[in-house]
């Protein structure tokens, strides 16, 4: 379970990167705008998102870019990177045993 809540911390970590850079447009621009996740990605490497349009179309199914990939990449990047990962921190946690001992 350990890997679970590390996969986890990594996508908190960038949901605090993605709402940091949020704040920090929102200061620069002096005024508060939403920034998806699309937008991040072609900020960072709009090569690699082109290429992943095209692979994705052409040999996994075309169907898959339009109406799923597109919806998730117009989401707010905290919120794709931050639900996820908060759902992989609770279900890796250590749970309790029932006579008050952490499991082993």
């Amino acid at each position: 379970m350990i890997v679970v809540r590390v996969i986890g911390y990594i996508f908190l970590v960038l949901a605090v990167a993605a709402a940091g850079y949020e704040a920090w447009q929102a200061v620069a621009n002096g005024g508060w705008k939403m920034v998806a996740l699309g937008e991040l990605w072609f900020k960072l490497d709009a090569q690699s998102l082109s290429v992943s349009q095209a692979g994705i179309q052409r040999y996994v199914a075309p169907w898959l870019w339009e109406p799923v990939i597109t919806t998730i990449l117009l989401w707010p990047g905290w919120a794709v990177f931050g639900v996820p990962g908060l759902l992989l921190v609770w279900t890796g946690r250590r749970r309790r045993r029932a006579g008050g001992g952490h499991r082993r």
